[in-house]
């Protein structure tokens, strides 16, 4: 919890002003017992009225300062866990953008959300409790202990005797407390991610009608949360019956002991009361410990699992500068030598041996079978994954060796899955360059041949784009996400099967504009037609190379692109 609660330290004056607001109200808490064990003595039983007026009036005043202490330390509180929230939340999500993939994969989508949102709501409901009251209940456990001491020893050593028990019952209970809410956080964590998928293939569930499979597992991975929370808090509802068990009898000792001392006159009747009224405050403390406790065992089980991502590092060092940096004008140039590539969590290579070589403004066709490792080998230059053996080169320079920014300013990148943000058209085509002008969205958009579209929807670029693009067409999508790369005006140009859902004549429309453009271009896709037109083919076949060269040289020289060729009807048997 250290770690999660040093982001408090920004605000550790707001905090030390709420914590002294709490200690004014604690202290008028255990001043008041006195104050009405004087009035009694030296007021009620003396028939002293002045006495009854005058010290009532300073109960009133202090009762008083003490209700402006609490609502002024309300502000400063709240101020103080808002606030701390807002820059956890922040970190957090700055450092999860800095991972690795390698690194963002040790974590599960849905479990991130939760650490986002979930975990730091309960640390920050925590740490205002604390400035609040969690703090107050142990203190005035403490205090009137001390006060009761005070006032009369003897009577005072029966509200004692449980301590110890207390004190180890309580020890056990956080303990468990903390094991059980972390394993609810864990369940939470599966909910969220039964409903993030559910949510995201509802088209699917509905084609299949799989909506009461679903639902059925949705209620299954409920009822575990439901059974487990239930578990959890079951077992803080015995913290409070034993405590006031514990502290009724130490009570109920006072009372009887506490008769015999006022027969006996050995004390007055004002001390009793304030014993009594002491030991009533230790009963109120304790009640609220349940609620402590549980409170605390979900902050502590949520700050470990936010510790968890603020304390993880990168498997690798993803920003370097060992060499010069290339100069302003880049070529594109791209060359692979000998390049092994294993997945962190897999065992068996997924490229092995890769070596090719691209020219400045050429275009590489690469194919091969779903799994052969096309889209890996695309996501390794831009340094998305480090090569396991082997090195590639950018500009003449190792990629390992290139600031990552830099690398990825000269790169544009069109992933498999065409991905779409809420906001406008053209806010998702600035996503290729934030500061870009109206004129450089038009032209992108024209060179990926999405402009007519647009132009065709009511509110053209403007039109909002709804979530993951369900408004517009898989080939719309496709366009855009293509016209956000070219915005970049990257000089090498990945796209991986980003043509799929384009018609023939637009394809064909998209690569002459692509041509014009002179990037270094290397296309992942299924189609020998787009293949053709490539100055080189490359295809992969279980992570290795097992052809390399022109349409034609590949018909003459590999028959498995010759088989793929014949099966897609573009060559003869």
């Amino acid at each position: 919890m250290k770690e999660v609660f040093s982001y408090v330290k920004p605000y550790k004056w707001t905090a030390i002003i709420a914590l002294c607001l709490m200690l004014l109200e604690l202290f008028v808490e255990l001043v008041q017992p006195l104050i009405m064990a004087k009035i009694i003595d030296d007021g009620v039983r003396a028939q002293n009225q002045a006495m009854i007026l005058q010290w009532g009036a300073v109960l009133f005043a202090i009762s008083l300062t003490a209700f402006m202490a609490g609502v002024i330390n309300s502000y400063f509180s709240s101020h103080t866990a808002q606030s701390f929230a807002y820059d956890l939340r922040n970190v957090m999500f700055e450092k999860i953008q800095a991972f690795t993939l390698s690194t963002y994969q040790k974590f599960s989508t849905a479990s991130l959300i939760t650490r986002l949102t979930n975990d730091v709501t309960q640390v920050q409901t925590v740490l205002f409790m604390s400035l609040r009251i969690m703090l107050r209940a142990p203190l005035a456990v403490i205090g009137s202990i001390v006060m009761a001491f005070v006032v009369n020893a003897k009577l005072a050593m029966f509200l004692v005797i449980g301590a110890p028990i207390i004190a180890v019952f309580l020890l056990v209970m956080v303990t468990k407390g903390v094991a059980y809410f972390g394993r609810v956080q864990k369940r939470v964590d599966r909910l969220n991610r039964v409903l993030q998928e559910n949510l995201q293939a509802i088209r699917l569930v509905k084609a299949y009608l799989r909506g009461t499979y679903e639902a059925s597992r949705f209620e299954e991975v409920a009822s575990c949360l439901k059974i487990d929370t239930m578990k959890a808090l079951r077992m803080m509802e015995y913290i409070m019956p034993v405590l006031l068990f514990v502290m009724n009898m130490g009570l109920l000792a006072v009372l009887w002991f506490g008769t015999k001392q006022i027969a006996t006159g050995t004390a007055p009747l004002g001390d009793i009361v304030a014993i009594v009224n002491y030991a009533m405050r230790m009963t109120g403390a304790f009640s609220m410990f349940a609620f402590i406790i549980i409170f605390y065992a979900r902050a502590k089980a949520s700050a470990e699992r936010m510790a968890e991502v603020l304390s993880t590092e990168n498997d690798v060092e993803i920003m370097t500068t060992s060499q010069e940096l290339p100069a302003n004008q880049y070529e594109g140039e791209l060359a692979f030598e000998h390049v092994y590539f294993t997945y962190p969590s897999g065992e068996n290579a997924i490229l092995s041996d890769v070596s090719f070589r691209v020219k400045s403004g050429e275009k590489l066709a690469i194919m091969g079978a779903t799994g052969a490792g096309k889209s890996t080998l695309l996501q390794l230059i831009p340094r998305f994954y480090e090569v396991t053996a082997g090195k590639i080169f950018v500009e003449g320079q190792d990629v390992r060796t290139w600031d990552l920014q830099k690398l990825r300013e000269i790169i544009g990148y069109v992933p498999q899955q065409s991905l779409l943000f809420t906001g406008s058209i053209a806010d998702n085509v600035r996503w290729g360059d934030a500061e870009a002008e109206m004129d450089a969205v038009l032209r992108a958009t024209m060179q990926a041949q999405i402009h007519a579209s647009v132009e065709d929807f009511p509110h053209g670029y403007e039109t909002k784009v709804g979530q993951k693009g369900v408004n517009l067409s898989g080939g719309q999508k496709q366009r855009l996400s293509i016209a956000r790369a070219l915005l970049r005006k990257g000089r090498i140009l990945l796209l991986d099967d980003s043509t799929s859902a384009l018609d023939v004549q637009t394809e064909r429309a998209l690569w002459d504009a692509l041509r014009a453009g002179q990037a270094t271009m290397l296309v992942v896709t299924q189609k020998i037609r787009t293949a053709k037109g490539a100055d080189a083919i490359l295809l992969i076949d279980e992570g290795k190379i097992v052809g390399y060269g022109t349409h034609e040289e590949l018909l003459q020289t590999s028959a498995l692109y010759k088989k793929i060729a014949i099966s897609q009807q573009e060559v003869e048997m």
